[in-house]
């Protein structure tokens, strides 16, 4: 009787612990309404943003129940400890020099060019309607499954800790990021991130103790790792303890993937439009980078030791996404409550990233001067908005598909679109931004590339060489060969207009005052 006492206390704890989360969500959302009544204030936060708030909402945006649950538990069984790897990417490349290269010069540029978005980017950099329209419609169609797949990973963990139906995960989630995102714009997205991201950090922290100490330590369960061996990966011994693991050519692609690609990723680069100043930039760099370090290099160290749960993971039966919720299964009560609150809040974060991007695009790139004519700013936010409810109601409607009927399609897309997106917009954003001869032909090719190259291996992947059977490689060879294309096509084809280009660029030759501890400091 005692046993049933405590456990049912234990449950209404947890359910008390996370409407508390909810209610703190949709608060900060009902907060920030006033700084939401115009397109600026409500996609941009009114371009005052500082660098905490930044920098963790570029942080849980990049890392979402897909990488908890889905890329650690997949790449860690795959390559063992070297999945760690993938970590340290997403720190040092998809972070820092993220920040460093497209950071201050994006900040600057989109706010002469008067830009929103990627597309409004493109448009005013190339004075282009056209591709303007283009960039929207590949945000669009390849957004979508991404915000879908964001429901993955969470229903095992879901059931394990509260025994509730995944439906009522799946709508609750969505009913609540709608509330507090079309409430509070972009502001309350990057508040409610800020917090979201301190649950990020406590958590995993927490969870790879635990994890550790139920396997007797570090050293214990690395020294387990070492005698694990599958020969249908690899004849070599301890591989999965080893440096670099039993593939090092494919890790390498999940590397550039997953760290590279943030770079051509519209919601992630749209961090950079709202931040505050250079001082922000700065501080916000830093921060950034150690956030990844702990909550990426914190998700793939984790994912490494999952072959010593082999015992108790059917990766035929169940998938990757086993790996992680079979991990945590013997944590307490309230250590996996937690873990479900930190997926909870990746997933939610980044889904309000995406819908954010995804209706602003939509509204202010195609239906604006399109579709309606004379969209004041009022009517824009009126719109955006509407957009918000329907994507991610699609978003639910499609994870609740998948769930009841068990299909992978949202799982195989979340891969392919990362490569799509990147693919098309890394290369010509960036030399849009440091080198005057870009053209907007190059960025035609390279859309037709990213998204070809995309195309290609979804719909003729069973005749394709092997490396180029994963959506990761592919993904991360439309990326790689995008930094060639855009230059040799912008010097094999016309100039672009001297003076639209300079008055482009004039943003960067305008005299600024700094604090003299900032121009000593350069």
């Amino acid at each position: 009787m005692t046993l049933v006492v405590r456990e049912e206390e234990r449950n209404m704890l947890k359910v008390i612990l996370l409407v508390a989360y909810f209610a703190l969500m949709v608060g900060i959302g009902l907060y920030c309404r006033k700084t939401a009544t115009d397109v600026n204030g409500f996609v941009l936060g009114g371009r005052s943003v500082g660098p905490w708030l930044t920098a963790f909402a570029y942080g849980t945006s990049y890392f979402s129940a897909v990488v908890f649950v889905g890329y650690a538990g997949q790449f860690g069984w795959k390559y063992g400890i070297a999945a760690t790897w993938a970590g340290i990417g997403n720190a040092v490349i998809g972070s820092l020099l993220a920040w460093v290269v497209l950071g201050r010069r994006t900040r600057i540029m989109t706010q002469h060019l008067d830009s929103a978005t990627m597309p409004q980017f493109f448009g005013q950099r190339f004075n282009s309607k056209a591709l303007k329209l283009c960039a929207s419609l590949i945000i669009f169609v390849f957004l979508i499954p991404y915000t879908a797949s964001l429901y993955n990973g969470l229903s095992r963990l879901f059931g394990m800790a509260f025994s509730i139906d995944y439906s009522v995960c799946i709508i609750l989630m969505a009913v609540l990021t709608a509330i507090y995102v079309i409430a509070g714009g972009y502001m309350a997205t990057a508040i409610n991130d800020f917090i979201q991201g301190i649950v990020m950090l406590v958590g995993i922290v927490a969870v790879i103790a635990a994890v550790l100490a139920s396997k007797g330590g570090f050293m214990e369960a690395y020294r387990g790792l070492a005698q694990i061996s599958d020969e249908t990966v690899s004849t070599a011994p301890g591989v999965f303890a080893s440096f670099f693991g039993p593939d090092p050519l494919n890790l390498m692609f999940v590397v550039i993937l997953t760290s590279l690609g943030t770079w051509g990723l519209p919601q992630m680069v749209q961090k950079f439009y709202a931040i505050k100043d250079e001082s922000a930039i700065q501080k916000g760099t830093i921060i950034s980078t150690l956030f990844a370090l702990v909550v990426a290099g914190g998700c793939y160290f984790l994912g490494g030791f999952g072959r010593l749960f082999s015992d108790k993971i059917d990766i035929a039966a169940n998938g990757f996404d086993s790996v992680i919720p079979t991990m945590l299964e013997s944590l307490s009560p309230m250590l996996i409550a937690l873990v479900v609150i930190l997926v909870l809040s990746a997933s939610m974060s980044t889904l309000s990233s995406l819908v954010i991007a995804s209706s602003s695009t939509l509204t202010i790139d195609f239906i604006k001067d399109n579709v309606v004519k004379d969209m004041d700013d009022k009517k824009q936010v009126a719109v955006i908005r509407g957009f918000i409810v329907v994507f991610i109601a699609i978003s639910a409607i499609l994870a609740l598909i998948q769930y009841k009927s068990s299909v992978t399609f949202i799982a195989q897309l979340m891969g392919v679109s990362w490569g799509a997106l990147a693919g098309s917009f890394l290369a010509p954003f960036l030399y849009s931004l440091y080198w005057k001869k870009t053209t907007a032909a190059s960025c035609w090719v390279s859309f037709i590339w990213g998204c070809g190259l995309t195309f290609i291996n979804m719909f003729a992947r069973p005749s394709l060489p092997t490396i180029l059977q994963s959506p990761i490689n592919m993904g991360a060879i439309a990326m790689l060969g995008g930094l060639i294309i855009v230059p040799v096509v912008s010097l094999v084809t016309p100039k672009p207009d001297k003076k639209l280009v300079e008055d482009a660029f004039a943003c960067y030759n305008k005299t600024t005052v700094v604090a003299q501890k900032t121009a000593l400091g350069k």
